[in-house]
């Protein structure tokens, strides 16, 4: 599951478990983004302090909170994700995204490469379901849906292919979280985390 985690909070942490159950994996990655170029950076907390925040976010549980695209060099989610499959070909993955996202997914480059990588599960997100009906990525992706009861069948897909997962809503958000506290980040201020995945210390 990729984003900006600005900051990482508990709303990442419960849907990102409870794709977990219902998807059978083993754990989630979070991928801690240096820059989504859908994104402004202005408002932007350092990658490292994103990093060290999400891993607190994340402690206890079986998530990892990762910034390998700074080691991958990739700015754009195809690129990620191809490089992740070719790094760790013995893994299988499976994109986790929510249904914000699926309502821009066709700015995305070459989102239909994206679909052809690795199977998708979009986590519903309140106020989005009827303006992503309509976008025309969710239009294109529309023939490849499976039922949301075989979503632990994940692994025996072939892309393209995409399940809809419906939780218990939650409102929280990094918008209003740095509404409430904008300087939120300072507390992480000079933190050099290590990589979970890479090793490598993210420097500040």
């Amino acid at each position: 599951m990729g984003g900006s985690f600005n900051p990482a909070h508990g709303g990442h942490r419960a849907i990102s478990l409870a794709a977990r159950e219902a998807l059978g994996l083993d754990e989630v990655w979070w991928l801690v983004s240096p820059g989504n170029p859908l994104k402004p950076q202005q408002g932007m907390a350092p990658l490292a302090a994103r990093l060290q925040y999400a891993r607190k976010i994340a402690r206890r549980a079986p998530i990892r909170a990762t910034a390998i695209e700074a080691e991958l060099g990739t700015r754009y989610t195809v690129d990620t994700l191809r490089a992740l499959t070719l790094r760790y070909p013995r893994h299988r993955f499976l994109w986790l995204m929510g249904g914000d996202n699926l309502q821009q997914f066709g700015q995305w480059k070459d989102w239909r490469g994206i679909a052809r990588i690795m199977p998708i599960a979009v986590i519903a997100r309140p106020g989005y379901t009827g303006a992503v009906r309509g976008s025309p990525a969710a239009n294109w992706l529309r023939r490849f849906v499976r039922p949301a009861g075989q979503s632990s069948n994940w692994t025996n897909w072939r892309p393209p292919a995409l399940v809809h997962l419906r939780f218990r809503p939650d409102p929280r958000s990094a918008t209003l979280l740095r509404q409430g506290n904008p300087l939120w980040h300072r507390e992480h201020h000079g933190a050099r985390p290590r990589d979970p995945l890479t090793h490598r210390t993210i420097p500040v």
